[in-house]
């Protein structure tokens, strides 16, 4: 198993977090091993026990991981201490709260997760960031939010953790001209090679946050297509024919 970290947020002594890979838990075959995915069609006993190993490594004493229904949007759950929890998952794609001992975790398998901490006001975020809820601004929403409940743009330190890197990503023409016709500046997340057209997920999204004013960011360079970084990858899964995959998890909490 291996627990990748934020370099930038490991310093914050008030959180613990961590983008898991697909190594170290109970599922087999296609979900091998720490599969994470409720969503998936992985037995859920195995799925129950990998997220149990997830929460014990971030810490024993804490409530249940959160997890949402994550949809590709642009919608975020705020969690206060009155937060009625509910069997059914939320749809949404992001996840805020300033409680202590709640794990708040987003699952991707190419998409990017994004952890994010306040320092000052002491809160978290995680967000699921695929390019559909990147192009629909999830990610400005979910500042504006923390903004609004008294963080600063200064003391938010956001971490995008592994994802589909630029050239594993081929995409078709009228995937780019989406994003051109958004904002034509967009044109440098996109570059050809061979006639095949590669997008910038991450670089994409850190330039997102950048444009909110968002300046201490960590970026951890792990391409989760590639077979040998461990992670698991729709996108590979798609290519080797598989009808599953299954799903890394990202975490933070606050202590």
């Amino acid at each position: 198993m291996k627990l990748i970290k934020s370099r930038k947020l490991s310093k914050q002594l008030k959180i613990n977090h961590a983008f898991f890979n697909s190594i170290g838990g109970k599922s087999t075959g296609i979900y091998k091993s720490l599969n994470c995915g409720n969503g998936s069609n992985d037995k859920q006993n195995n799925i129950k026990n990998n997220l149990r190993i997830v929460k014990n490594k971030i810490s024993k004493n804490s409530k249940n991981i959160f997890l949402l229904n994550q949809v590709h949007s642009n919608k975020f759950i705020y969690i206060t201490k009155d937060y009625i929890f509910k069997k059914r998952k939320i749809k949404a794609d992001a996840i805020i709260t300033d409680q202590k001992k709640l794990p708040i975790a987003v699952l991707t398998a190419d998409c990017v997760p994004i952890l994010l901490y306040d320092n000052k006001r002491n809160m978290i975020a995680a967000v699921h960031a695929g390019w559909k809820g990147a192009f629909k601004d999830i990610i400005k929403k979910v500042i504006n939010f923390m903004l609004k409940k008294g963080c600063q743009k200064n003391s938010i330190t956001a971490a995008i953790g592994p994802c589909i890197r630029q050239n594993s990503y081929n995409v078709r023409e009228d995937f780019r001209k989406k994003f051109l016709k958004k904002n034509i500046k967009n044109k440098i997340f996109f570059k050809e090679r061979k006639k095949t057209i590669f997008f910038d997920l991450p670089n994409f999204i850190k330039s997102q946050l950048k444009s909110n004013k968002i300046v201490k960011i960590d970026t951890i360079n792990i391409d989760t297509f590639v077979k040998k970084n461990n992670f698991f990858s729709a996108r590979r899964s798609l290519g080797l024919k598989h009808d599953d995959y299954g799903r890394n998890i990202s975490i933070i909490m606050i202590n």
